[in-house]
């Protein structure tokens, strides 16, 4: 096939991919999770039901690729944060501090079951990953700029910040989340 063919073909198929995910997370924030079916998703996203089984086999598969953009998206999301800002010390606290955010509003607007679902250590671990690597990265920084303790591997302090962190998702409050991460911040100084 021609190269232009294969290229409209490949953004069609992302478009329609899209508008599923889309119709999907509209309708559990409308309704729940318990209540989306791939009969709902079809007409709410403009496609027949054969066509939407082309592209996912079921609702489960539609919220791990639904679940796996927002990841991405919030890593790339992090990676603007770090970029924005000052120094190793600042860069880092920016990072920490945003990463509590996005743990906290996903905390209230995930329910119990979607986040059981999605939040498998199988469909999480490569995002993890990159979190802790880009923590770390920014600790090592602020280590080599005097701004963070030097007495305990950049690997560690990093796991340390995540776990801390994910703590934000049970706090009641935006401010009590930056509180958080300023404790957090601050267990790294000297």
């Amino acid at each position: 096939m021609p190269k232009l063919w294969n290229e409209t073909i490949e953004a069609h198929r992302r478009d329609v991919q899209a508008a599923v995910i889309d119709a999907t997370a509209a309708l559990i924030a409308e309704n729940g999770l318990l209540s989306v079916t791939m009969s709902r998703i079809a007409e709410d996203s403009g496609i027949g039901r054969a066509t939407l089984y082309k592209y996912f086999p079921d609702v489960e598969s539609i919220l791990v690729a639904w679940h796996e953009r927002q990841m991405s998206a919030h890593l790339q999301y992090l990676t603007a944060v770090k970029d924005n800002a000052g120094n190793p010390a600042d860069r880092l606290s920016a990072v920490l501090e945003a990463y509590a955010l996005m743990v906290h509003q996903a905390a209230k607007h995930h329910g119990n079951a979607l986040a059981a679902l999605v939040h498998r250590p199988d469909r999480t671990a490569e995002p993890e990953l990159q979190l802790r690597q880009m923590v770390q990265g920014l600790i090592a920084e602020a280590i080599s700029s005097g701004a963070v303790r030097s007495d305990v591997p950049p690997d560690e302090l990093a796991i340390y910040c995540v776990n801390a962190l994910g703590a934000a998702g049970q706090l009641p409050s935006n401010a009590a989340v930056r509180r958080l991460a300023a404790v957090t911040v601050s267990g790294l100084r000297q």
